[in-house]
């Protein structure tokens, strides 16, 4: 609820601080004491729009400053918790509006913006006035309006579990089907290229043996001929100390010196079969086969060819063949699984239908509900030619949601024959309050929001109507805290604490001032209000009788 307001230099108003108490709070005053500036400056507060005409005339800077005391599960601390603000203790929203036009907004002492100020509004105060075009004259909220009242919370978050089941079958069912259709774009493609790697059947690491080998071949082809040529050079010498050998072996015994020589003769033989015997090794190793070499080449090449068609290394040939071949096999499997993405968008569109369908079955009946409940409320309020009607409009299936499937709208017809409409188009000001009036107490199970403010929900109404309307706006304050501009005596005698509102002049400036009256101050204000400017004895008793009775 609202606990201060404190107000500076806003039109007439150059200070001006109040603590507000709970239950219903009534302002009372002369017409043109000020009272629409008190709410233009709680509306600056809220988040209204600034406008540099609030500054008061000669001043800077208009300031004003609210400060609510809230539960703690109220929604606005979720509010500041996820902008980041401190959402411990009272709320204090505090606005500033220079003489240029520019303004400024702060919670809790930490600048915001003007949005995040009149959302925290929207949850903190409703105000309910002739030319009020929020709240309940705004069609956008009557469908929650509906379902808070019918306590149908747990219908409606089945339609929105179903509905978001439905979304995400839909969505799902989408993207498999924008694979499929990309894939079968590709099939041509992808076979072919399968057919490739699979035909290929590279192996890791097989680029780098086929390289080695290739590298090792191609120096053999290089000394091939020279080593062919000292093969048969070798041979001829060999054969040549043999020959030698035998010769002297057969004359060896004549002279001592002659052993030694076929010693040595002997010796270079055996070195001769070693180095054939490593020429041959060195030939199998430096294999220089021109068809081997060839064919090492062309599947080399073969191999290095495929991996710059798909920019890929060799190696990850294997890889990608394997990766081809699974999205290749997707493409029947994708085929299978679309077929059944579309059997469970078409399940969750039932079960979102069942589940909207039995939702709209206690609409209707919550809106009879409802419709009883304020049409009880309109003879008091001098409304009994008026009906009140819930419409609930089937939607295209275009426009369901997580809502449902229709639209919620309040109308009325003000007099008997007349059409129904939505009930800003047809109510006039009194008329339009008064309906507020109702359905407000007709919605009071609905819940709302902390702090209600009525303005002037009483002009052109006085007698039972009057008392009906107070007695109305006292059972709301047990509720939530309720503050009403009036000029009607038996509302003011109602409430549980009561203002008035003043202008004062000294010849140079005109000031409104704001004074809390007591017992026998609101019995004077509520005698003026009864009799005028000249109270009188009878007035008095009939202001002590309405506070009696209050």
């Amino acid at each position: 609820m609202l606990t201060a307001l404190a107000i500076h230099n806003v039109v007439l108003i150059e200070a001006l601080a109040i603590e507000v108490a709970p239950g219903l709070v009534v302002l009372t005053g002369e017409t043109g004491a000020g009272k629409s500036i008190l709410l233009d400056a709680l509306g600056l507060v809220l988040g209204n729009r600034a406008d540099a005409g609030l500054v008061r005339s000669g001043a800077d800077v208009a300031r004003v400053v609210a400060e609510f005391d809230l539960p703690a599960a109220h929604p606005v601390r979720a509010v500041l918790s996820d902008n980041g603000l401190d959402s411990d203790g009272p709320l204090i929203l505090r606005r500033q509006v220079k003489a240029d036009g520019g303004s400024r907004a702060f919670v809790n002492d930490q600048p915001v913006s003007a949005a995040l100020l009149k959302e925290l509004g929207g949850l903190l105060v409703e105000i309910h006035g002739q030319h009020d075009e929020r709240g309940l004259l705004s069609a956008r909220g009557h469908r929650a309006l509906l379902d808070l009242f019918g306590g149908l919370a747990p219908h409606c978050g089945e339609v929105r579990t179903a509905w978001d089941a439905w979304r995400e079958a839909q969505l799902a069912a989408s993207a498999a089907r924008e694979r499929l259709a990309a894939d079968q774009r590709d099939r041509e493609w992808l076979d072919h290229a399968v057919a490739e790697l699979v035909a290929l059947a590279a192996q890791p690491g097989e680029e780098a043996e086929l390289a080695l080998a290739r590298a090792e071949m191609q120096k053999g082809a290089r000394v091939a001929d020279d080593l062919a040529t000292v093969s048969d050079q070798l041979a001829s010498g060999s054969a040549a100390l043999a020959q030698a050998a035998r010769r002297l072996d057969r004359i060896a015994g004549e002279h001592e010196l002659l052993g030694a020589a076929l010693a040595s003769l002997d010796r270079a033989l055996v070195e001769a079969g070693e180095a054939e015997t490593q020429l041959v090794a060195a030939t199998r190793a430096l294999d220089a086969d021109p068809a081997r070499l060839e064919q090492v080449e062309t599947r080399l090449f073969e191999l290095r060819a495929l991996a710059r068609k798909h920019k890929v290394e060799a190696d990850a040939l294997p890889a990608l063949a394997e990766t081809l071949q699974a999205r290749a096999a997707a493409l029947v499997a994708g085929e299978d699984a679309l077929v059944g993405l579309d059997a469970m968008v078409v399940k969750a569109k039932a079960a979102f239908a069942t589940s909207a369908t039995a939702l709209s079955i206690a609409r209707q009946a919550a809106a009879k509900r409802l419709d009883a409940a304020v049409a009880a409320e309109l003879k008091p309020l001098k409304l009994d030619a008026a009906r009140f009607r819930t419409r609930i409009a089937p939607l295209e299936a275009a426009e369901w949601g997580p809502e449902g499937q229709e639209r919620v709208e309040f109308e009325i017809s003000t007099n008997p024959g007349a059409d129904f409409a939505p009930l800003i188009k047809i109510a006039s000001g009194g008329e339009l309050s008064r309906f507020i009036l109702a359905l407000k107490v007709a919605l009071a199970s609905a819940g709302s929001a902390g702090t209600m403010i009525f303005d002037e929900i009483d002009r052109g109404v006085g007698g039972a109507v009057a008392s009906a309307i107070g007695e109305r706006l006292a059972r709301l304050s047990r509720e939530a805290q309720v503050l009403v501009v009036t000029h009607s005596p038996q509302v003011a005698a109602r409430g549980q604490s009561q203002w008035r509102i003043e202008k004062a002049s000294d010849g140079q400036s005109t000031r409104t001032k704001l004074t809390c009256l007591d017992a026998g101050a609101r019995l004077e204000e509520i005698a003026r209000m009864l009799s005028g400017a000249d109270v009188t004895p009878e007035a008095r008793a009939q202001a002590g009788r309405l506070l009696e009775g209050a």
